[in-house]
């Protein structure tokens, strides 16, 4: 335990002259009277109350000294602590192409993949975590860190139309690679979510994922969208936004292979909730032991001092008050 007005306590000295000025108060409070001899007292016993008026000083010296305590401040002492847990680099690169907004998820592909991807990030508690976004092209929306609070924030207010539109695949890939490759956790990995195929960029998916594999990222590729038919946005004669059922296309052959080659897995998600399961899998699937200092702030610790105090001066109110109570 730690003070922090240390120099309060030297008030404690005050205790002596106070109990110096007690047994002079008693010694002179005495009544005096010539007697030639005392035997016939030797032998009358001393009453308990005596000894209990006694008592009432001991309570407030006590409770001066807890007073004492209570305005010098203690505090527990801030420590560091070292626990085993497990955590890794994540990078979640997310397709915003226009076609993410497609209805066969509900409300839409790309609003479930943000509502997934945000709880998947304020669950993973000792994760680096960072956020790719690419469609025609691709940048960091999210650097590495480990504010998740952050990170959902920034997913959620992640809108279509932020950038040019298309499925750069390979683009999306090679910024997450190049944010997560100089992290610092043992185990570095890529979520990668996409409802196409590649169809423009400058780096291909296939020269991205050997990238990856050299620096011993891996890469999970998750397809968004169902099977068969799904309404699709797309823009008519007036320039606006309808939705039609389009047959849903998604190289699954080409995120199968980014997958492979840099030892993660492909996932196919076609409805919320097998989307949510995915993420589920994922998290247990990226599991690395470390150890995390953890740092505890100084908290006051005066309270019982006070509750102490408190009780004291009850005590000699009662004993005062009840017990030595003298009638007028």
């Amino acid at each position: 335990m730690e003070f922090v007005h240390p120099s309060y306590l030297w008030l404690l000295l005050l205790i002596i002259p106070f109990t110096a000025f007690y047994i002079w108060k008693i010694v002179k409070s005495y009544p005096s009277l010539s007697l030639s001899t005392t035997r016939q007292f030797e032998r009358v016993p001393r009453s308990w109350k005596e000894y209990l008026n006694h008592a009432l000083f001991l309570l407030r010296m006590a409770a001066f000294a807890c007073l004492v305590v209570v305005i010098a401040r203690p505090q527990t002492t801030d420590h560091w602590s070292t626990q085993r847990t497990e955590g890794t680099d994540i990078i979640i690169s997310l397709d915003i192409s226009t076609s993410m907004l497609s209805q066969d998820f509900k409300p839409n592909r790309f609003e479930a993949a943000k509502n997934v991807a945000t709880q998947f990030a304020l669950s993973r508690e000792y994760d680096n975590i960072g956020v790719v976004i690419f469609a025609g092209e691709s940048f960091t929306a999210v650097p590495m860190t480990v504010n998740h609070a952050a990170v959902a924030n920034y997913i959620k207010d992640i809108k279509i139309g932020m950038i040019e539109d298309g499925t750069a695949i390979g683009d999306g890939l090679a910024t997450a690679i190049n944010r997560i490759r100089d992290g610092k956790a043992k185990s570095k990995s890529i979520i990668l979510l996409t409802d196409g195929s590649n169809n423009t960029g400058i780096v291909a998916p296939n020269t991205a994922a050997e990238i990856a594999k050299n620096l011993g990222i891996k890469v999970y590729t998750v397809g968004v969208g169902r099977n068969g038919m799904a309404p699709s946005p797309s823009i008519d004669i007036f320039g606006r936004l309808v939705y039609t059922n389009q047959p849903v296309v998604i190289d699954e052959e080409s995120l199968k292979k980014i997958a492979s080659t840099t030892g993660g897995k492909y996932f196919r998600a076609t409805s919320n909730s097998v989307l949510k399961e995915i993420f589920s899998e994922i998290d247990k699937l990226e599991k690395t032991e470390m150890d995390v200092k953890n740092f505890s702030h100084a908290q006051d610790d005066y309270e019982k001092w006070a509750w102490a105090a408190l009780a004291f001066l009850l005590l000699e109110i009662f004993i005062r008050k009840i017990i030595l109570r003298r009638l007028p």
